[in-house]
């Protein structure tokens, strides 16, 4: 007995300290542990911005093709009605709706951007999470702690896997997405740290995406399987499936299959569960790539400032981060869908009058105006490393010789109630001021409603039973 004791002391005293745990061990205790109770108040106010503008461009985009597509094929499968869809009064079983909404929410391109990973997170994290929540007939308290668990843990994980993992052609709202929604259903489900690795390690094996897709139906169908991802992996996880509970760091794991730039982890994950990377999301109020932003609010200054028209223009010069030609620079757009991914047709969509912001401006026909087609080829893009990615730097050459300039970066703050106030106003034009204005109420209620009465107002605009 002695021996055995000094020998096992022996080795022991060999043995290095034990490693310190991942980055989805402790992305795992984070869905598993966390006190919502110190969830800052500034993060559910957000929080509840993106969900009204999810539930907007949700619900205005039932009619796009892939919307009718994805939620035809969900309907034809059938099966348990667990939660509502945006575009129809029959329930599907949670993967199937998380399915639905996220590419339906995603199809209009009209989401929020998070720019820690270059990712939409709102089309992502909410489907899974309000999909698993009706499932389980959570509160609507529930359902918005879960989901601000979610958010905050995809905008970790894509700044984890870093700009290299966008930038080889990965789509991070598909694969950083994945993540977030693994980790907010499993927060709904109650699982455990363990459970949750496993989640987590499941997600890293459906996780899929390619920037390739952007301008076609796949795009908005990312949104859509990485919700579905999420709900399924969180699932399997409750049901004792077993996955690698070290699934994104290990060796041929996401990240080192990935091209991610695997970034220090206690860099990445400092503040974790009190300090909310989520609360510095963009809202897009262009609808197009939110690449395309910076470019034409600062066109738009010049515009307005200078009274400029169409036929003053001699040459129209945008600079912007290099990593944003393979996202937004198509350089003839075909379809309305592709005329959102260029910098050249937004930008003389400008200087023609035409409203950015509104869903009907781009079209097949707008590609093909000779007006615009014109003036967009007086449009150069040229790169400028030291940018940032929410900045550009626009310079408008008028015939008369005048050479005018302007910058802007979108990460200039806004109170909340200013960005309540324009997400309110985008939500009216999008829904009609009465439905808009519902829509808050109901979030705004989130408190005192099941997720059940809040899926209801958000996908199908049916006012909570006391608000009728």
């Amino acid at each position: 007995m002695r021996m055995a004791r000094r020998r096992r002391i022996g080795v022991n005293r060999g043995m290095t300290a034990p490693a310190a745990p991942g980055i989805t061990a402790r992305l795992a205790t984070f869905a598993a542990g966390a006190d919502a109770t110190r969830f800052p108040d500034s993060a559910r106010a957000i929080a509840r911005c993106s969900l009204l503008d999810w539930a907007a461009g949700g619900r205005a985009g039932i009619d796009e093709p892939v919307a009718r597509i994805v939620r035809e094929a969900a309907l034809a499968d059938g099966g348990r009605g667990e939660a509502h869809v945006f575009g129809s009064v029959q329930a599907l079983p949670a993967r199937a709706a998380a399915l639905v909404n996220g590419a339906t929410s995603h199809a209009l391109d009209y989401d929020d951007t998070h720019f820690d990973y270059i990712g939409h997170p709102s089309v992502a994290i909410f489907p899974a999470a309000l999909a698993m929540a009706e499932r389980l007939d959570a509160s609507g308290a529930a359902f918005l702690d879960a989901a601000l668990l979610g958010l905050e843990t995809a905008c970790r994980v894509g700044r984890w896997l870093g700009m290299s993992h966008y930038q080889h052609g990965f789509h991070q709202t598909a694969t950083a997405g994945s993540f977030g929604a693994a980790a907010a259903c499993a927060r709904l489900l109650g699982l455990d740290a363990d459970r949750s690795a496993h989640a987590l390690g499941i997600a890293a094996t459906r996780a899929a995406g390619l920037k390739s897709q952007f301008g076609t139906m796949g795009k908005p169908y990312h949104a859509g399987t990485a919700a579905a991802n999420g709900v399924e992996a969180a699932l399997l996880a409750a049901a004792g499936f077993v996955s690698r509970p070290d699934a994104l760091e290990c060796e041929q794991g996401f990240g080192d299959t990935h091209a991610g730039a695997n970034a220090d982890v206690d860099t990445v994950l400092a503040g974790l569960g009190t300090v909310f990377r989520f609360e510095r999301v963009q809202y897009k109020l262009h609808a197009c790539c939110h690449g395309t932003h910076a470019a034409l609010e600062a066109l738009a200054t010049l515009r307005a400032a200078h009274a400029l028209q169409a036929g003053d223009i001699e040459r129209i010069t945008l600079t912007v981060h290099p990593r944003w030609l393979r996202v937004c620079n198509l350089e003839q757009p075909r379809t309305g869908l592709e005329a959102k991914f260029s910098y050249r047709l937004t930008a003389a969509m400008v200087f023609a009058g035409l409203d950015t912001g509104a869903l009907a401006t781009y079209t097949d026909t707008a590609c093909e105006r000779p007006d615009l087609v014109a003036l967009r080829d007086r449009v150069r893009v040229a790169t400028d490393e030291s940018l940032p990615d929410t900045a550009s730097r626009v310079t408008v050459r008028l015939k008369d010789g005048r050479e005018l300039a302007q910058s802007h970066d979108l990460d200039a703050e806004l109170t909340l109630a200013a960005q309540q106030a324009r997400l309110r106003t985008k939500a009216a034009a999008l829904l009609g001021r009465s439905d808009a204005d519902a829509l808050w109420r109901a979030i705004e209620g989130w408190r005192t409603l099941s997720a059940r009465e809040l899926a209801a107002a958000l996908v199908r605009g049916q006012p909570p039973l006391a608000a009728r």
